[in-house]
């Protein structure tokens, strides 16, 4: 998932910076300064069909919904989220195992909500027949790319949870390991 959400970020961005590239071809095609100076050049740009990407911004939405869940589960696999131990350090290994646990399994129904949530959103969005505004594609094929992977990332952190309330009700192992270690 996270190669997936990867490759999807590598091409909003190269959309991106085409359509930027695009966008300011335009402009300097269109210019004043340019057709006074070089009338020629002026018209080979406006002739090139170079110009900002329609709808860029809604590529960029849907393809960022979609990667954020799918860096998730690996995110979740390896420990990766931000944990604060300045009170919790002290309290010792089997103490630290259980808030580890608890914050797990807080996490893992946080997640489960979310994927409900983008659930029950990609059925209206798919009902109601709602497009983009400038793309007109519809709007629940963004919600269901997210939704996949959000399904992903609720059904790995339900797994890291069980693993943690494992390890925490049989003293294992250490609260900053990953659940895979």
């Amino acid at each position: 998932m996270a190669l997936l959400g990867g490759a999807v970020l590598l091409m909003l961005a190269a959309m991106l910076c085409l359509s930027v590239l695009g966008q300011g071809i335009e402009r300097l095609a269109y210019s004043d300064a340019l057709a006074a100076r070089a009338p020629g050049v002026a018209q080979a740009l406006q002739a090139s069909g170079l110009r900002q990407i329609g709808g860029d911004f809604e590529l960029v939405e849907a393809g960022l919904a979609f990667a954020v869940f799918a860096f998730l589960p690996l995110c979740q696999l390896r420990s990766g989220h931000a944990t604060v131990e300045v009170f919790t350090a002290p309290l010792g290994r089997r103490a630290n195992l259980w808030l580890r646990a608890f914050w797990e399994v807080v996490l893992a129904l946080a997640l489960c909500v979310v994927a409900w949530r983008l659930g029950a959103g990609t059925l209206d969005k798919a009902d109601n027949g709602q497009t983009t505004f400038l793309l007109q594609f519809p709007v629940w094929w963004a919600y269901a790319a997210s939704l996949c992977a959000a399904a992903i990332a609720a059904a790995i952190a339900v797994w890291c949870a069980a693993v943690w309330l494992w390890r925490a009700a049989r003293g294992v192992g250490d609260a900053d390991a990953d659940p895979v270690a």
